[in-house]
This record gives structure tokens, C-alpha cells and sequence, in this order.
């Protein structure tokens, strides 16, 4: 079943809104994109304008910025240690924004919503 974006059908009386419109491509919505730990797969939709938009699925690095010596790595993701949002992801080794991961460079915390943007950036914390 199609997720939609629009606004309810009917107001808080319980009186049914008047269609202005109809339905449109851009009212689309679509499930949270639950990014995995595992090889990189991303997954491309056509938006509005014709533009496209990249979901990373799974991925195993990240770009890792240091702030002692300002410089980016390739790091290699190894597990979620710490999520604010949901404790449940850090089991199910879910990358959102703000979670804290165990790399091979050390802890890093993730800046960037890879299910939204397609790529995965991160800045070391210890």
C-alpha cells in the first residue's frame, strides 16, 4: 500500500475536506530507509523535476573527518555502539544521524542521513 503525504481527509469535526486537487506523483511518501551495516547498495528514485534521489541501503565505510589533524579517511564500519533515537537500532545495527559506531579509526559519530543524502560521513570523537 502506497504511503501518502497529504493532508487527512477529514477535519477534526469529522467533516470531509473538499478536494481541491487531485492526487499528484509528489504526494507519494515511502517507508523510512533503514540503513544496514553490510556491502554498499544504494537504490535511486526519480523525484520531482526529474531529478534523482540516492538511498544508501548498506554500507560498510564511511568518510571520516579528524578533527585533530583536519583531514578526511576511508573507515571501515565494524557496529553501532550508541543511538539517541532509537535504543532498538544498536541491536539491529541500524546507521541514522547521530549515532556513534565503532570504526577502525576509532569512535566516530555520524553527520550526514544516509538514508536521505546516499552517502555516509562521520567525524571522530575519540
Amino acid at each position: 500500500m502506497a504511503v501518502s503525504q497529504k493532508r487527512s481527509k477529514r477535519k477534526v469535526t469529522g467533516k470531509p475536506y473538499r478536494n481541491a486537487r487531485k492526487k499528484r506523483l509528489s504526494d507519494l511518501g515511502s517507508d523510512p530507509t533503514l540503513t544496514k551495516i553490510g556491502e554498499n547498495k544504494r537504490n535511486v528514485k526519480r523525484i520531482k523535476g526529474g531529478h534523482l534521489k540516492y538511498f544508501l541501503l548498506s554500507t560498510d565505510t564511511c568518510n571520516l573527518y579528524d578533527p585533530k589533524y583536519k583531514k578526511f579517511f576511508k573507515a571501515k564500519i565494524e557496529s553501532v555502539l550508541e543511538n539517541q533515537a532509537n535504543p532498538n537500532f544498536v541491536r539491529r545495527n541500524i546507521l541514522t544521524k547521530g549515532v556513534v559506531v565503532k570504526t577502525n579509526k576509532g569512535k566516530a559519530k555520524i553527520t550526514s542521513s544516509p538514508g536521505r543524502e546516499g552517502i555516509l560521513n562521520a567525524i571522530l570523537v575519540e
